[in-house]
């Protein structure tokens, strides 16, 4: 996924009003758009190095949309729009190995009468539904984790996951880890345990797990490699 402008880079100074931060540009103070409803748990530290993406858009309010957020060393991609474009530029490119037959890709699928999944792909004979999950947090070192605070719409989506496989679906849920320094995942069940018990049940009515990592430049940010899962 390319970037419509090359990233600037930053300060982070705080997050407000949920969707609003402010960030030190050269001794300017630019307030951007925060494009993440998550906790963002970890990342929030006044200081930390930051890059934004500016709009050519004329009419936007917030010409600035922050993305990505150095945490320590490493970079994590904290706009959750960019995850289904991540994915998709990789399932265009065939850099999914699971998928090694696609004949169509579908964004934004309707199933049933209340929900949405990301993708629905034609993958050889199997029609698939595929939906991405945004992975920020990481607490320990080398193992990222989701989610980073309570999420009735990811236990909505593994629900609705278990019905289409029941449908003759095939089923996957894509956690897209925005970083670049786990080796490993897991579910975050401390902080939702309710999301931890419903997937270990929907796995074994045949959902299947994917896990990638990411690959960061103030140009791009593309899927990297796959990554353990340990649930």
């Amino acid at each position: 996924m390319n970037f419509e402008n090359k990233l600037i880079s930053g300060l982070f100074i705080k997050r407000y009003k949920r969707f609003f931060v402010d960030i030190k540009i050269n001794n300017k103070i630019i307030t951007a758009h925060c494009p993440n409803t998550g906790s963002m748990f970890g990342l929030l530290k006044k200081g930390n190095k930051v890059w934004i993406s500016k709009s050519n858009n004329p009419k936007r309010k917030l010409k600035y949309t922050l993305e990505i957020i150095k945490d320590t060393e490493s970079k994590v991609g904290v706009n959750t729009l960019s995850a289904n474009k991540i994915v998709l530029y990789a399932l265009q490119k065939n850099l999914i190995k699971e998928f090694n037959n696609i004949k169509e890709i579908k964004p934004e699928i309707k199933f049933g009468k209340k929900t949405r999944f990301d993708f629905l792909i034609i993958n050889g004979k199997d029609k698939v539904f595929i939906e991405v999950k945004n992975v920020t947090l990481s607490r320990k070192k080398g193992l990222a984790e989701f989610p980073d605070a309570v999420t009735t719409r990811g236990l909505k989506h593994i629900n609705e996951l278990t019905k289409a496989g029941k449908k003759n679906y095939k089923t996957f849920i894509f956690f897209l880890i925005q970083r670049d320094d786990c080796k490993s995942f897991t579910i975050a069940k401390d902080i939702d345990p309710n999301y931890e018990k419903s997937l270990k049940k929907a796995v074994k009515n045949n959902l299947k797990i994917l896990c990638y990592d990411c690959k960061f430049s103030q140009e791009r940010i593309k899927l990297n490699k796959q990554i353990k899962i340990n649930i």
